[in-house]
This record gives C-alpha cells, sequence and structure tokens, in this order.
C-alpha cells in the first residue's frame, strides 16, 4: 500500500482492533523477499544467478567498492535487538521481540523505501552483540538499534559507533530526542516564545531522556533539568557523584544550571516546557506550577504521563505519543529519512547536525498550518521522509 493510500484511511486507526485481526496479519510474519529481476527463462536464471554472476563476484572481488551499487547490502539497514526493553512489555527476550522488529523494517521500506531486515540475538552481553555485526558487516549497510535496555544501549551504541564503517542509530534514543525536539520548536512558536529562552523539565533519564536532554542542549536550550525514579538530577546528588563515568552523571554536569534540587514539583516550578518519556504519572498540582502557556509531551505510551484532557487545563500545546491525541509524537517521523539521507550521501556516521537538520525539517513541514493542535506533520504524511532525507543529506555535504 502506498503512502497516499495509509494517509486516505488514517481514520481507521480510531476504530477498536480485534484480537482475529490482529493475530491474522501475523501470520507468518509481516516480510517477505520479493527479486527485483525477473527469473523467466534461462536467460534470466544464467543473468541472475550462475553463469553470470561470477562475473559481478570477480569484479567485486577487484574492486570492494562495486559491492556497494552491485549488491543490496548498502541499501539494507538491519534493526537489531536483544529483545530486552521491548515497547511497554520489557524483557521479554529475542523471540518475542522479533515481531515489533520485523514492524520495524515493514515502516523503514513503506516510509523510507529502504530494505531492512530484522536481526534479533540470543545474547544481552554488549560485546558479543558488537562482535556478531562486525562479522556481519559485509551484509547490511546500516545499523537501526531498538529495543535495547538502558544503561547497556549507550555502551552498546558509542561501541558499534566505532567499531563499524556504516551509520548506526538507536532509535529509542535519537529517533525520539529528534521528533521532540520538531515539536518542541513549534510549540515555541505557537506561544510565542524563543526555543532557547525555555525552561524544560525531562522526566525519565534512561534511552529517551538522555538522549532528549542531549538534542535540546545542542539546540541551544540551556536549562534543561531532568528527573529521575530519585528526583532531580544534578551533579551534587551523591549516588550521581559516585558514578562518575556513567552517562546520568556527564548529563548531570551540563544541564541543570540552576542547581535544581528536589522532586517534580521543585523541578516543575516555575518551567515553559514538561517532556515525559518515562512510566512516572504527572500530579495535576505539578502542573499548576508552571508557567503560564505550559507546553507538555506526556510521550509514554500506551498511558500518557498525565491525560491530555487534565493537561490542557494548564497548557497552551499538549502532545503524546498515541495516534488517538492531537500532536502525535512519532519515531517514524524521523528515522527513516535519518537513515536514507545517511545512506544517500554515504556517510559513515550519523552525526548531531544531521539530527539536528532532521528536526527542524519535520518542523518545517508543519509550519504553514501551525496551531496548538498541529505542531508536527501526520507520520503518513507523503512529504516527511523526502524532507528528512534531503535535510540529512545536505548535513552530510555541509559537514
Amino acid at each position: 500500500m502506498s503512502i497516499d493510500a495509509l494517509a486516505a484511511t488514517d481514520n481507521s486507526a480510531a476504530t477498536a482492533l480485534t484480537e482475529a485481526e490482529i493475530f491474522d496479519a501475523h501470520q507468518g510474519g509481516k516480510l517477505s523477499i520479493a527479486s527485483t529481476v525477473p527469473l523467466s527463462n534461462k536467460r534470466d536464471l544464467s543473468i541472475a544467478y550462475t553463469p553470470g554472476v561470477a562475473e559481478v563476484s570477480r569484479a567485486i572481488h577487484a574492486k570492494p567498492e562495486l559491492a556497494r551499487t552491485l549488491t543490496w547490502a548498502e541499501r539494507l539497514v538491519v534493526v537489531v535487538s536483544d529483545g530486552t526493553a521491548v515497547l511497554g512489555l520489557g524483557n521479554i527476550g529475542a523471540s518475542a521481540s522479533l515481531p515489533v522488529m520485523e514492524g520495524k523494517s515493514a515502516l523503514f521500506k513503506t516510509f523510507g523505501d529502504l530494505d531492512s531486515i530484522p536481526l534479533v540475538l540470543n545474547t544481552t552481553d554488549v560485546d558479543e552483540i558488537v562482535e556478531t555485526l562486525v562479522r556481519l558487516r559485509p551484509s547490511f549497510g546500516a545499523v537501526n538499534l531498538e529495543d535495547i535496555s538502558a544503561p547497556r544501549c549507550f555502551e552498546l551504541e558509542e561501541k558499534l559507533i566505532e567499531a563499524l564503517d556504516c551509520p548506526v542509530m538507536h532509535d529509542d534514543q535519537h529517533g525520539t530526542a529528534v521528533v521532540a525536539l520538531a515539536a518542541l520548536t513549534n510549540a515555541a512558536k505557537v506561544t510565542g516564545r524563543g526555543l532557547e529562552s525555555l525552561r524544560v523539565v525531562v522526566s525519565g533519564a534512561g534511552a529517551a531522556g538522555i538522549a532528549v536532554a542531549e538534542i535540546l542542549l545542542a539546540a541551544g536550550i540551556t536549562d534543561v533539568v531532568l528527573l529521575d525514579s530519585r528526583g532531580v538530577i544534578n551533579s551534587a546528588r551523591g549516588d550521581l557523584a559516585a558514578d562518575t563515568g556513567s552517562k546520568k552523571a556527564d548529563i548531570a554536569g551540563r544541564s541543570n544550571p540552576r542547581g535544581v534540587e528536589g522532586g517534580p514539583a521543585e523541578a516543575l516550578d516555575g518551567a515553559d516546557v514538561f517532556i515525559g518519556v518515562s512510566s512516572s504519572k504527572l500530579d495535576e498540582e505539578h502542573l499548576k506550577l508552571m508557567n503560564r502557556d505550559a507546553i507538555v509531551f506526556a510521550l509514554s505510551n500506551p498511558d500518557p504521563e498525565v491525560l491530555p484532557e487534565v493537561a490542557v487545563k494548564y497548557a497552551a500545546v499538549v502532545a503524546t505519543g498515541r495516534s488517538d491525541f492531537p500532536n502525535q509524537i512519532n519515531n517514524v517521523l524521523a528515522f527513516p529519512g535519518i537513515f536514507r539521507g545517511a545512506l544517500d550521501a554515504g556517510a559513515r556516521r550519523i552525526t548531531p547536525a544531521m539530527k539536528l537538520a532532521a528536526a527542524y525539517a519535520i518542523a518545517d513541514l508543519a509550519a504553514e498550518d501551525l496551531s496548538a493542535d498541529y505542531i508536527v506533520p501526520s507520520p503518513l504524511d507523503p512529504r516527511v521522509a523526502p524532507a528528512v532525507t534531503a535535510a540529512v543529506a545536505a548535513a552530510v555535504v555541509a559537514e
């Protein structure tokens, strides 16, 4: 089905799903392999396979760079998971994560026109995962890490970026961050604020929370305060001072410039923005502490940190991760175009500049019809992936 056809049927998402239709759709999995060349006669076979294919193999052996154009490897994204942090299901293992990874591969094809295969691994050892992907490197062009628990996900991504000469991105971190920045860019415009002047509270300091904080800092927002299960993250907190090598300790040293201490009440007092990427609930009393015309992104799925009907009492702009409310913050706005742009431009890394370019491209698409209920385009908007692709590819050239 084309993206245009998907967009035309977008309203069907509001209809209650049945168990029968869900399981029927997953019978035999959601992916298949299709040949791009005809195989209807002996000549076709001789070209696609033996003896013709030997000429191609000889050419690649002589000039390995030809694999980029004479195989699908450099256009193939592997979606890699160990099944330790799957959706809202937690550590369910490799096999149970496979339907999710198949879905992600289907999204790559539909929205980015990139071939993709799921690769779920029966190990949670970071070094074993790295070694596996290093050995498989000739078979793919990019790695999308998915549903891998924190803090291991940080170490795994860093080691893979160093070990592989191709784009690597943990979408739970950076896809979320890119779309959150796009949405916040436009929410600031709706409320008449400058992006850099915002006071932002991020609830959740796992994979998504730290990545959101990182991209906000990169975008020029200096007043970013993170919350975890123990309260406000700051460099003076005892557990972080003793763990100097952790991601939390690192972000503690680069955020919270006012030295806020305490819990949600202290963090949200005078805040302009709340971004929730954890399962913690947001107390309505704490919303009252935020500045006038607040911005609330309650992104936990399926249950937001605060329901939109409560948040709108105090906030001028409200977004969630759900498709049945306005302003859906959905990673599919980002990752197909980011990977497509990186691969089109021959990038070996996905850099902060490329992520910022993706965020601003997404924001620009909603600028013409901007309103409190429309701060990012629909995930089914056919303009999104091409715009992100072009912006990311341009960022590669600029770097």
